[in-house]
């Protein structure tokens, strides 16, 4: 069973899959087993080095060898050039490949009030839209398509209501 923290990263991954999906035909495409590439560790925010131990039809298994633990990856988040290193011959310029952007910031109780309309993805990966009823410790009651749905706070996105 999956926690509400690992799928709105779920949901974050397929959404930038789905952005560009030529990205992981790419990637795939530039693999091998043993070869060293990179990922952005958002827990700190830096890149780190790791190998390709396995590859599946959706995520890549690495290996980092500085802490000798293995993890799963999905390929829209590798990088098969070093993104912190300088192009040849052109100091100081940007990485030729630009970081993906993190995650957008995860929704706090504090900024979810009774009454206020949000969206949210169920375990289906399927989006909802329906207006917070209760407020409880760790999660939102929400009513969306004719029913009440016990909602964790980091998977309720805002929606702002456009008058026409």
């Amino acid at each position: 069973m999956a926690t509400s923290a690992e799928l709105y990263h779920l949901s974050w991954v397929i959404e930038q899959l789905l952005a560009d999906p030529r990205r992981i035909v790419q990637a795939r495409s530039q693999l091998h087993l043993g070869q060293q590439v990179h990922y952005l560790d958002w827990g700190d925010g830096k890149w780190r080095k790791v190998r390709v131990v396995s590859m599946k039809n959706d995520r890549v298994t690495v290996l980092d060898e500085a802490s000798a633990k293995q993890f799963s990856l999905p390929y829209a988040a590798i990088m098969t050039t070093d993104p912190t290193a300088t192009p040849k011959g052109e100091q100081g310029a940007a990485p030729t490949q630009s970081k993906p952007s993190p995650p957008p910031e995860v929704s706090r109780r504090e900024n979810v009030h009774v009454g206020q309309r949000v969206s949210f993805v169920d375990q289906n990966l399927q989006r909802h839209v329906g207006q917070v009823t209760r407020i409880n410790q760790r999660t939102a009651t929400v009513h969306a398509d004719g029913r009440a749905w016990r909602v964790a706070f980091a998977l309720l996105q805002p929606v702002i209501n456009v008058p026409v």
